[in-house]
């Protein structure tokens, strides 16, 4: 089971084996990154000051920067 198993997982790590990329995406990742930073400093300091509204905020932003931005920009292409 397991040997079968593997070679099941060597086929989906196999780049032949995948879809061919189109290479589309043209947005730089500074900008989510950026967004990430903003977002941990935004959270830390609302736990630092116990703001609720501020470390929701913060979590609000990472979830965009990594999540919610990448996947609307994939959609609406």
């Amino acid at each position: 089971m397991l040997p079968a198993s593997l070679a099941q997982f060597a086929q989906f790590l196999d780049p032949n084996q995948g879809p061919e990329p189109t290479g589309d995406w043209s947005e730089e990742p500074e900008k989510f990154v950026a967004l990430v930073l903003i977002g941990f400093a935004i959270g830390i300091l609302g736990h630092i000051f116990k703001v609720k509204t501020m470390v929701a905020t913060g979590i609000l932003m990472i979830f965009l920067a990594t999540v919610g931005l990448p996947v609307w920009l994939q959609l609406t292409r």
